[in-house]
């Protein structure tokens, strides 16, 4: 076993805890530090006997004598841990050199990207791979539920296929590239490219910068496929040295889909392939963007030499990873409590949209917390009040650390329910009231809630508790 030791600085994010866990399945001794753990990444951590200090506190680094200090992106200078592992010379490094040089290695490096679907995305083709036998290793931004991890190392020795959730943020606080420059790519998928992340991209053009710069590095032998319905993902493979293919509705993508139909389990459409029908293929997920992200998994897959006959078998039993439509509750009179991550406007309008393709008879209510560095902003004030159209009510919790702003930076929630509710969508602010918050979104919920509602929380974070709250309500995890 390798008796390596490796400290995580920030070791409760999502992709943090899912690559210190897989590390420690491979010998190394692993531990770190956090503050405000929560589920499911704190229950994760425990489960697999990772060693968490709470706080930040140079005693537990110092203690522990790491050979190596995985610094998260999120830890910034003034951070005791890292101030204290600076001035002592430790050996610092970024996530993305762990994974790179630690778990991808000699393995064909597959790398999904887009400022949406790259998780759900990436856990499909991971279980594609896992499905035809390949034992791939993988990194997901999640917990994937046919794996139930969100990393894992490669199951072969040498070769061998490492598929990777390629993030646009960046890496670290020495280190501003975007995560997926470090991955070195050989196949790679762009499923879209909008603005996000407002808090390190300044506009647009930079973020296609990064992803003009991620397309730079994939080698000529390597693989291109973009989103063939989105002209950014396009414009950024223009500049490809390798062979590019197009996948998505548009009539000359290579990989497409026709006769699409949706019944209560899932979608089902005709394969097309350099626009060939190939089979029928029904996936247990619902959106006109989870099919774009079915088809782009399917194209990295058939160019791994799966056979259409494993990939059909294998999508039958994908079970989409936590936080994306993941239903945790059920009433006792029959409503459905649904977590999803989606914070950005364009995610919001289609994971509400593949909801009411769910579940077209029930009313959908859904709690909005302004809590991501770009929903807090009033940088998407505009495309937000469209964002809920296939919401019947609406709850719209507090902006997370709006003094960041001052007066006019923040997203202006009256502002979105007064637009909303000129629409016809019933909608209020939660958090200006008597009652404390989120407690006054529960009891709106009480008053509000039908038979048969389906109640949606979207936010990335913990939505300050109400998650926790509403299993009082909502205590059956079966539909």
């Amino acid at each position: 076993m390798n008796k390596t030791s490796i400290y995580f600085i920030g070791i409760g994010g999502t992709a943090m805890a899912s690559v210190a866990v897989a590390l420690a399945s491979k010998g190394y001794s692993v531990s770190g530090s956090d503050n405000q753990l929560y589920p499911p990444m704190s229950d994760f951590l425990a489960a697999y006997r990772i060693e968490v200090h709470e706080g930040f506190n140079p005693a537990s680094l110092v203690s522990t004598q790491p050979d190596m200090v995985v610094v998260g992106n999120a830890i910034s200078r003034g951070n005791p841990e890292l101030e204290e592992a600076l001035n002592r010379h430790m050996r610092l490094v970024t996530m993305p050199d762990v994974v790179r040089e630690l778990l991808i290695r000699d393995a064909t490096s597959i790398v999904i990207t887009g400022t949406h679907g790259k998780t759900t995305t990436t856990s499909l083709t991971a279980w594609l791979f896992e499905h035809a036998g390949m034992h791939p290793g993988f990194l997901i931004g999640g917990i994937a539920e046919n794996f139930n991890t969100g990393c894992r190392p490669n199951g072969n020795e040498h070769g061998g296929y490492f598929i990777t959730e390629g993030d646009e943020y960046d890496t670290a606080f020495s280190d501003k590239r975007s995560k997926f420059i470090l991955y070195r790519p050989d196949i790679v998928v762009i499923n879209n490219i909008e603005f996000d992340h407002a808090d390190i991209f300044d506009s647009l053009a930079s973020i296609q910068r990064s992803f003009r710069q991620m397309v730079n590095l994939i080698p000529s032998n390597g693989l291109l496929l973009c989103n063939g319905d989105d002209p950014r993902a396009q414009e950024a493979a223009s500049g490809a040295y390798c062979q590019v293919e197009r996948f998505g509705m548009e009539a000359g993508a290579e990989w497409s889909a026709r006769d699409i139909t949706t019944d209560p389990d899932g979608v089902s459409f005709t394969l097309l392939a350099k626009r060939k029908p190939v089979t029928r293929i029904k996936v247990p997920l619902f959106g006109e963007h989870n099919l774009r992200n079915t088809l782009a998994a399917i194209a990295v897959a058939r160019h791994a030499g799966i056979s259409t006959e494993r990939i059909a078998e294998a999508l039958m039993l994908f079970r989409g990873p936590k936080r994306r439509m993941e239903l945790i509750g059920v009433s006792s009179q029959g409503a459905l409590l649904v977590d999803d991550f989606a914070h950005h406007p364009t995610a919001v309008k289609a994971t509400l949209r593949a909801l009411k393709e769910r579940y077209p008879e029930r009313r959908i209510l859904a709690c909005f917390e302004p809590r991501s560095n770009t929903s807090t902003r009033n940088v998407f004030q505009r495309e937000y009040v469209g964002a809920f159209s296939d919401a019947d009510l609406v709850a719209v919790g507090r902006v997370h650390r709006a003094e960041r702003y001052g007066n006019n930076g923040a997203l202006d929630t009256r502002q979105l329910i007064r637009e909303l509710q000129e629409r016809g969508i019933q909608a209020w602010a939660a958090g200006s009231g008597p009652e404390p918050y989120p407690d006054d979104i529960a009891t709106w919920l009480e008053r509000t809630l039908q038979p048969r509602d389906v109640v949606i929380l979207l936010s990335n974070g913990d939505f300050s508790g109400l998650k926790t709250i509403l299993t009082q309500t909502f205590p059956k995890k079966d539909e």
